[in-house]
């Protein structure tokens, strides 16, 4: 049984849900065939600029942009998103590799109702061999295991889904807690790992792990509905 210790408050919740409408912003201005595109954000409607292809528009911002949809259960939002051109990203995916649009490719197959699921995440995962990265730390300790995590989400294996998150947490804690690293904001929480562990909580599975990574108020969605988002 999940507790809800620290997040169990209402600004959690609300920082959340801001975070996520402004992620969902940008791909909405990003997209948009009209001049303007009229978003809410921090409870207020706000008009934005279309502005087509920017610097932010690439597959990292996505995927932040995905987990927090995910975390705060927009589903139009996520629809949207899974629907952002894959051209679109990678204008600015210089720096990205394979492996990143392969793993986009596998959210976006399982949210509209793709096929060969299963074969394109083993796929991505391949393609995060730290032989074939530019950077293996990252790759193995941030991006490798959510994909694990997935992969055991879709094949209902719950032992395992708890399993493959203990060494997500592990991983994500031995990351963040580097010299270089320990001050960094981005640590707080395991943002990929969490959306992973609401999309299991959200289809039946018995999440096992307690974690300061993972505030328990978003997993359980106790704030869902409770104002306009």
């Amino acid at each position: 049984m999940l507790s809800v210790p620290r997040a169990a408050i209402f600004p959690t919740w609300d920082a959340w849900v801001d975070a996520m409408q402004i992620g969902s912003a940008l791909f909405a201005a990003a997209t948009t065939a009209e001049s303007h595109v009229r978003c809410r954000i921090a409870h207020a409607d706000r008009t934005l600029p279309a502005n087509g292809s920017q610097w932010y528009v690439n597959p990292s911002t996505w995927l932040d942009a995905f987990y927090l949809a995910v975390v705060c259960r927009e589903k139009d939002r996520i629809t949207a998103l899974c629907h952002v051109p894959m051209s679109l990203l990678r204008e600015n995916g210089s720096r990205f590799e394979a492996h990143h649009y392969a793993w986009i490719e596998i959210l976006r197959s399982y949210w509209l109702g793709g096929q060969d699921l299963v074969q394109k995440l083993i796929s991505a995962i391949d393609c995060t061999d730290p032989q074939s990265v530019a950077d293996p730390e990252t790759v193995s300790k941030l991006l490798h295991p959510p994909m694990e995590m997935f992969h055991r989400f879709i094949r209902k294996d719950h032992t395992d889904f708890n399993q493959a998150l203990t060494s997500a947490l592990a991983l994500h804690r031995e990351y963040w807690t580097e010299e270089d690293r320990a001050h960094q904001i981005s640590g707080l929480v395991a943002l990929a790992p969490l959306a992973m562990v609401c999309m299991a909580y959200d289809a039946g599975v018995p999440v096992e792990i307690e974690s300061d990574y993972l505030p328990a108020v978003l997993i359980t969605r106790n704030w869902c509905g409770e104002f306009p988002t």
